[in-house]
């Protein structure tokens, strides 16, 4: 754990380490026309700073802030921590007549899909119940506010694609239907799952003469029509290549609509009757637990989330840091809420009070969602450092250090670093926006000491895979130095 002392110590190395860029990464820059005041740089084997580039100026970390989340999570929350969602009722039963509401009260459970709903569902008919005469109660009360996506800004052009999926406690299948498009010469048939009670999707697609491999150039975000019978209808625009088969997921319906209709869609299947509406509210005071769902295990979420940048898994992460707490016989419980104050508002406080506790200073760190999905999260290089190594520090270091791509092998590091000596070495998780490029992460050096590596690169000129060149050209040489003479 790096006391306040120790973070003293490696403050004094950064600013007297190196202040020089490696030459391969000057050169790149030079070459892309990026200024090297565009970049933060950081290097360290163990107590010594190898590399101290403007490492205490806060930026733009893109999806390396989920770095931040991971650890904090693993050391608050432990590895065995998992969430939950369950079915409840305060109802009578009689005969296979359940006289009053069902609630399904979410509990940030990153696992629960249709399959795992239709699973709990299943267990209320083998309990003997068929018919619920009541209302659906859907209770996303654990977060604060239940509902961040109401109102929220497009964060970029596409607001449908999973990437920009905003979480909340009791979210299915992420929200996202899964589409199927299929052309001929003449026409684009379209399916969609999972099925939903009175929605349907159909495609008014342009067919062209164009690759299939490039089919995503014609498309445009959906129509979404509801007639007065609250029948909804998907519309697909846009251009689709003739003589082309794609899968692709969106979302589009109101996450109320989503889970009303894939639960009562379900339901009915099983042969069960709901009679009720569907609102949304806080469970009531006094209910009797139907049938649960708990996810997997944190170090496997994180480890999902990390390898694939996974925003919408990191953003549950981090407001799960502001909600819950481990339980060691359920998985998690909720917290006491405090009135007023919001669920970010909290994990962001719980993120403060873990780095003030290990000596890393807080000063100009910015956070939104934890996930890096953002335009206005900052840390700086220094700060990021402490959080490796402290990553190194923890009782979880293993779960922590497993959880991040490997170059050259697998998740966004797989097609990176090839033949570098950082290939099937390197453990580092990268990080992109528009004007964003980023890697944090663990770099062994040529003597097989393990070095933290911390760059970002914020600067409109970093396309064309040019600033992901400079990153990966300053791993190389982190791989490749120590070497004994």
């Amino acid at each position: 754990m790096l006391r306040p002392l120790a973070f003293a110590v490696l403050l004094a190395f950064t600013q007297a380490a190196s202040a020089q860029l490696p030459a391969p990464v000057s050169q790149l820059l030079f070459d892309a026309n990026i200024p090297e005041d565009a970049m933060s740089a950081l290097v360290l084997r163990g107590d010594t700073t190898l590399l101290s580039h403007l490492a205490e100026r806060p930026l733009n970390p893109a999806s390396t802030m989920k770095l931040v989340t991971t650890m904090v999570a693993l050391d608050q929350l432990g590895p065995a921590f998992r969430g939950r969602t369950e079915l409840r009722s305060g109802a009578s039963l009689s005969g296979d007549v359940l006289r009053g509401d069902l609630v399904l009260r979410g509990g940030a459970d990153a696992d629960f899909s249709g399959d795992v709903l239709e699973r709990m569902l299943q267990a209320l008919r083998n309990q003997g119940i068929r018919k619920i005469d009541g209302r659906l109660v859907l209770d996303r009360q654990l977060f604060n506010p239940a509902r961040a996506d109401i109102g929220a800004p497009q964060f970029d052009e596409s607001p449908e694609a999973y990437t920009n999926v905003i979480p909340d406690a009791l979210m299915v299948n992420k929200n996202m239907l899964e589409l199927d498009l299929r052309s001929s010469a003449g026409a684009v048939a379209v399916a969609a799952t999972p099925a939903l009670e009175g929605v349907t999707v159909s495609s008014a697609m342009t067919l062209v003469d164009a690759d299939c491999g490039s089919w995503a150039n014609g498309w445009k975000q959906p129509d979404v029509q509801r007639d007065r019978l609250g029948k909804i209808t998907v519309v697909l625009k846009g251009s689709f290549p003739k003589h082309c088969a794609k899968s692709y997921r969106v979302n589009v319906l109101d996450r109320q609509d989503y889970l009303d209709r894939l639960l009562r869609a379900t339901w009915h299947r099983l042969g069960g009757v709901l009679v009720g509406d569907t609102v949304e509210a806080a469970s009531p005071p006094a209910t009797r637990l139907l049938a649960e769902h708990v996810s997997r295990t944190l170090p496997e979420i994180v480890r999902d989330y990390n390898k694939s940048s996974d925003n919408t898994l990191a953003r549950t992460v981090f407001l799960t840091l502001g909600s819950l707490e481990a339980d060691p016989v359920v998985g998690s419980r909720a917290l006491a809420t405090i009135p007023g104050e919001s669920t970010v508002a909290r994990a962001d406080r719980t993120v403060r009070d873990w780095m003030r506790a290990r000596g890393i200073d807080d000063a100009g760190l910015v956070l939104e969602n934890g996930s890096g999905l953002s335009r206005i999260e900052r840390i700086s290089a220094v700060q990021m450092g402490g959080v490796l190594q402290a990553g190194l520090r923890s009782n979880w270091s293993p779960e922590f250090v497993s959880s991040l791509p490997i170059a050259a092998v697998d998740g966004t590091l797989r097609r990176r670093l090839a033949d570098s000596p950082a290939a099937q070495r390197a453990r580092l998780k990268t990080g992109t926006l528009r004007n964003v490029v980023a890697v944090a992460g663990y770099v062994p050096d040529a003597g097989g000491q393990q070095c933290v590596v911390v760059a970002m690169i914020n600067s409109e000129l970093i396309g064309n895979g040019k600033g992901r060149a400079v990153l990966d050209a300053l791993v190389d040489w982190v791989a490749r130095s120590g070497a004994a003479n």
